[in-house]
């Protein structure tokens, strides 16, 4: 017989965690099954700026706020743009002690206090979700890659661009956006290439030009996170051979020919091998029917490109949102999916189009100059 639990959430990622744990402090429990073996199975990535109008706003109903405080990065709000040549045409650089409202934290630290916010026996790791039937009046049969299965009240997909709960709800996939990441990382940046690390300074910087560039981060362990950015056709990414550095790192660097050799140590000298990965996004104002007993979240629900920097926020402020939902619909699922889904739509494809449009502007003409503007603008809207 199949296992039942009143809520199941399928991924164990920020959004899926965020949900439980608000859920968890508000008295109702949920299941959360993660692909992941364990909290440490893999690295969750590198630095993330937390917006005070959205996880800032999840981590507070999650009440762990304080907690966020003890792991802001200090100095991580640092942004710099750089011309391919290596001059540096806009530095910003926070004064000692002074935080803005986007603070920086490392992913991984993010993910443990979530984690350690949760009952233990909350997340099921290692489970990997194979397929999911509805059985009508609301209710979800979940398969197991292990042959077991469990049912639910109230199934949320927080499991990510390729969601196995996506189907349910909605025939859309997501499409590639023209754009691909390679990733790479320099360690013990300051000691061991002290250049790149004086030129990317000690927060992110944008380099960009010729439909490409350098994207990259300070992480609070003394690393260089970079992302060199390609305009090109999906095969080219995907038939890139990471497994041979010396020749992924050939190919990428004869796409940079010409640029400043600090900026092109970010791939000749990086540590381990590079990660490819193509952007991809589901269509801007991506919205589903009324479907009983399920609903989304995060990137399952709006995956876009990470250039308005809202990919994380926004499934927290999903998560956060859709507990509230629940909370003040006790025993009424469908009512508490429509009230969630009625602001989640417009709240995402706003989000959505705004980060098509920024990948627009990163990759298309005079693109430092664009940006350079850009924050121009914004930080005049700050000051009003």
């Amino acid at each position: 017989m199949s296992e039942h639990h009143p809520i199941a959430v399928i991924g164990g990622g920020l959004g899926g965690l965020t949900l439980a744990s608000v859920l968890h402090r508000n008295g109702v429990g949920t299941a959360v099954f993660e692909l992941d073996a364990s909290p440490t199975a893999r690295h969750q990535g590198g630095m993330l700026d937390l917006h005070q109008d959205s996880a800032q706003v999840a981590l507070r109903a999650a009440g762990l706020y304080e907690e966020f405080r003890a792991i802001i990065h200090a100095g991580g709000e640092a942004m710099r743009i750089v011309d391919r040549d290596g001059t540096v045409l806009l530095k910003e650089e926070p004064e000692a002690g002074e935080e803005g409202d986007r603070p920086e934290v490392d992913r991984n630290d993010l993910r443990r206090i979530l984690l350690d916010s949760l009952p233990a026996g909350t997340v099921h790791w290692g489970s990997r979700v194979t397929g999911a039937r509805s059985l009508g009046d609301g209710r979800h049969e979940v398969a197991l890659a292990d042959g077991s299965s469990f049912t639910t009240d109230l199934l949320v997909g927080a499991d990510g661009a390729w969601s196995r709960i996506r189907p349910l709800v909605s025939t859309a996939v997501p499409g590639y956006t023209g754009l691909s990441f390679i990733e790479s990382d320099l360690l013990d940046a300051a000691e061991r290439h002290p250049g790149t690390a004086e030129l990317v300074g000690g927060g992110m910087m944008f380099a960009l030009a010729e439909d490409k560039g350098f994207l990259t981060h300070a992480e609070g362990d003394g690393s260089v996170h970079c992302y060199a950015a390609l305009r090109t056709p999906p095969e080219w990414a995907a038939g890139l051979d990471t497994a041979d550095t010396a020749t992924a790192k050939a190919a990428v660097l004869a796409r940079f020919e010409g640029w400043d050799q600090r900026l092109r140590a970010l791939i000749a000298d990086a540590d381990g091998p590079l990660v490819a990965r193509p952007i991809h996004a589901l269509p801007i104002g991506h919205r589903w029917g009324r479907v009983p007993g399920v609903t989304l979240l995060g990137d399952a629900a709006h995956l876009m490109s990470p250039f308005a920097g809202e990919g994380a926020n926004l499934a927290m402020l999903d998560a956060a949102e859709l507990a509230a939902a629940v909370t003040a619909h006790p025993g009424d699922v469908e009512a508490a999916l429509a009230a969630y889904e009625r602001d989640l739509f417009p709240r995402s494809e706003s989000s959505a189009a705004e980060s098509a449009a920024n990948l627009e502007l990163c990759f298309g003409p005079e693109a430092n100059q664009r940006l350079i503007a850009q924050f121009a603008e914004f930080r005049a809207v700050q000051d009003i």
